[in-house]
């Protein structure tokens, strides 16, 4: 008997490559908290003696 082979769609393959998903997930992470943090930065007044 043939096996039939499933055409896998490109979305599995994406969330099936669990190191992509990681890196991924660690960007989002960081551009995230930087522009976080430079808005906080950005509302920070400026100090006049």
């Amino acid at each position: 008997m043939a096996e039939v082979k499933e055409k896998k769609s490109s979305w599995q393959l994406f969330y099936d490559d669990i190191f992509l998903l990681f890196f991924l997930s660690a960007a989002v992470t960081f551009i995230s908290y930087t522009v976080w943090g430079l808005m906080e930065i950005a509302n920070v007044p400026v100090y006049k003696p």
